[in-house]
């Protein structure tokens, strides 16, 4: 496996980790989950570009 497969399965990991289904982190709405997309987003171009 390449380090670019490592680094998405471990952002998208963190992506579902993020999504506020627990009691005490509904009150952070989407902005967890927003920060870690635009990263997901930003790996996915650099893999697809060759750079990563």
């Amino acid at each position: 496996m390449s380090l670019g497969t490592i680094l998405l399965i471990v952002v998208v990991l963190m992506l579902l980790g993020a999504v506020p289904t627990w009691p005490h982190s509904k009150t952070w709405g989407y902005a967890p989950v927003s920060g870690l997309g635009v990263l997901l987003v930003v790996v996915v171009l650099l893999m697809m570009l060759g750079r990563l």
